[in-house]
């Protein structure tokens, strides 16, 4: 009886952990950093491998991943967004 309690007990704690293994809940894409590239043309930037580049009206899928980046652009393929995802 007593080890199914504490079988009970860590399978909740490991509930607690994030699956990403990331314990502060900070976007790893690198999102933060490339703030400053909103408002340029995204054609001038080389993303990382497996970044969404997203124009008006593309469908994407809603899976998050917080590993991967989004850039959202205008008609005209400049920035209007960036975000992990």
């Amino acid at each position: 009886m007593r080890f199914a309690t504490l079988a009970v007990a860590l399978a909740a704690l490991g509930a607690c952990v994030p699956a990403d293994g990331q314990e502060d809940g900070a976007p790893s894409c690198g999102a933060e950093a490339l703030q400053p590239l909103v408002g340029t043309p995204a054609a001038e930037h080389d993303f990382a491998e497996g970044a969404r580049i997203i124009p008006p009206g593309t469908a994407v899928t809603m899976d998050y991943r917080s590993d991967r980046l989004n850039v959202e652009t205008d008609d005209a393929g400049v920035i209007t967004r960036i975000y992990c995802g």
